[in-house]
């Protein structure tokens, strides 16, 4: 490994000829990074497989095996919201190294109880949510330093390329642990878990992030989590990103949380077999990756996800009803194809609908709904198992997959091709006599428009358009006033919580919010610019 892992490439960086899956792996510390994750992921995957086997000793009951499942995944449930916005606010460098090493803790600790035959179903559970909880902290940075360390055009290849890491490391992560599991215990699985985190801690420790640039105080916890909450409310294509994970998860989850019970009681394997099962979805999960590149430009986002969806709810069908342990497995790869294209397709639109101020919040809501999906599916089919046995809740979940769809009909993932997201600041030139303290507000800004009245119609359209960056980007409420006195006047106003906030306003403006702004602006008639104004609150009757 280098000395030090220094160059990040510049997210505007153009690529001279279209790039391929492998190209981010010229770049240094991604190819790095990708390396060390994929070890880690490969000991997460064999933690998995060692804590769902060792709950179907200490209680084989179909509900105490999935919650499995949801201690792993609850985390990202109660965390995404503050994780994302701590890893906004903070040095990511710093935050991954210090949830890394804390993993590594745990980790020990998990396979040294176990070890000393002290397990109950309740420390495993106890102990699989704190490793979640370093990985819903995790999460979001991790997702959110790709477009820094990848040209911008390369960034569509490097997401792909991380989700077929994540995925390879599921097709040899889980058929290892079956290994160690039925070779010397769960416990070996959860100190070697342990020993994977510790590549991603070098390469992190080695890497020297650039500075992030910006004339501004960073934002405190709380005020990052209300201005992501905000942004998120106000982000149509998020929404539509955010519900086409979460409905795709929730019936997809079944397979996570029950295959552990299928292997053992309906096919009659032991852990060996179940990590092979895991490991034939995982392959699967390969070669969509490999495929999803081709296809990725030929068809929408929308069309991926419906297809995925279909193709899982299939390999379910079948699944339910099939007795012999190579036909199942033939059948998890499909799934896993299915899987890797309507995660990676989801991953993909989230990365492209958000600017880089807010990317880390926005992954960590999309991730939200992602997780929540599992972590609720996990919970219905383990109690629906319970009372009508593995293949009914298998079926059932077929039918949800298919259900999902009627989503589609009402919310559309962004096409592929992103819109420019590029900081692009408005110049800021004071002319108070007094510049007014960060904390003063809240600030009233009222923007004078004279148009042609005949343009009225489409003036109203822009600023809709207009109203919806504001929000977005910090203010907390908006209006457009007619004067009718004199037709064709007209004023914009917003308030912003403060001063320092109605700052961050002009620094969060992207190229396409400028877009947006212009044509509103190309209304106006009179001599100059439209006449900005600013108000600091003083007193409220």
């Amino acid at each position: 490994m280098p000395p030090g892992l220094s160059d990040p490439a510049p997210v505007d960086a153009l690529t001279p000829s279209a790039p391929t899956l492998w190209t981010p792996l010229g770049h240094t510390l991604f190819r790095w990074l990708w390396i060390a994750t994929v070890v880690s992921n490969i000991g997460t995957w064999m933690q998995d497989v060692g804590a769902s086997w060792l709950m179907t000793s200490l209680a084989p009951s179909p509900l105490w095996v999935a919650m499995v499942q949801v201690a792993t995944t609850l985390p990202v449930l109660l965390l995404s919201i503050p994780a994302g916005a701590l890893a906004d606010v903070v040095d990511r460098r710093k935050l991954l190294l210090t949830t890394q090493t804390a993993m590594v803790a745990t980790a020990l600790a998990l396979a040294a109880i176990t070890m000393s035959g002290a397990m109950t179903p309740a420390l495993l559970l106890a102990l699989t949510f704190l490793i979640g909880t370093g990985g819903a902290l995790t999460a979001p940075a991790f997702q959110a330093i790709v477009p820094d360390v990848v040209p911008r055009a390369e960034l569509l290849s490097a997401i792909s390329l991380n989700a077929m890491g994540f995925h390879l490391s599921r097709a040899i992560g889980p058929a290892l642990g079956g290994i160690v599991v039925a070779a010397a215990g769960p416990g070996f699985n959860f100190l070697l878990n342990a020993a994977s985190f510790l590549g991603t801690i070098v390469v992190l420790s080695r890497w020297h992030a650039a500075e992030r640039e910006s004339l501004l105080p960073p934002e405190d916890l709380r005020g990052a989590m209300r201005a992501g909450l905000r942004y998120a409310r106000h982000a149509p294509a998020l929404h539509a990103v955010m519900a086409r994970g979460a409905a795709f998860t929730f019936g997809a989850s079944v397979v996570w949380a029950l295959l552990p019970l299928l292997a053992r009681e309906q096919l009659h394997l032991g852990p060996h077999g179940y990590g092979l099962l895991l490991g034939s979805m995982g392959l699967g999960s390969v070669g969509g990756a490999l495929i999803l590149p081709k296809i990725r430009n030929r068809v929408t986002p929308d069309s991926i996800v419906i297809a995925a969806s279909l193709v899982f709810a299939l390999s379910c069908f079948a699944i339910a009803h099939v007795t012999k342990p190579l036909a199942v497995g033939l059948l998890l790869l499909p799934a896993g194809m299915a899987w890797i294209a309507a995660a990676s397709t989801v991953n993909v639109s989230a990365q492209n609908s958000v600017p880089a101020w807010v990317r880390a919040r926005a992954l960590s809501l999309n991730l939200l709904c992602i997780f929540g999906g599992i972590a609720t599916g996990s919970i219905c089919w383990g109690w629906l198992a319970g009372r009508v046995g593995v293949p009914l809740a298998l079926d059932a979940a077929a039918v949800s997959l298919i259900g999902s769809l009627a989503v589609g009909r009402f919310v559309r993932l962004p096409d592929a091709g992103p819109i420019d997201l590029r900081p692009a600041p408005t110049a800021w030139v004071s002319d108070f006599a007094e510049e007014p303290s960060p904390n003063d507000g809240p600030v009233l800004v009222t923007i004078e428009y004279r148009i042609d009245p005949a343009n009225t119609r489409d003036f109203v359209r822009s600023m809709a358009s207009l109203r919806r960056i504001r929000r977005r980007d910090g203010a907390i409420r908006w209006a457009l006033w007619s004067d009718p006195a004199h037709p064709g006047n007209y004023l914009e106003s917003f308030v912003v919580a403060s001063w320092i906030e109605h700052m961050r306003q002009h620094e969060r403006m992207t190229k396409a919010d400028r877009e947006v702004q212009a044509v509103a602006t190309a209304f106006h008639l009179g001599p100059g610019a439209p006449l900005v104004m600013h108000r600091i609150h003083a007193i409220m009757g």
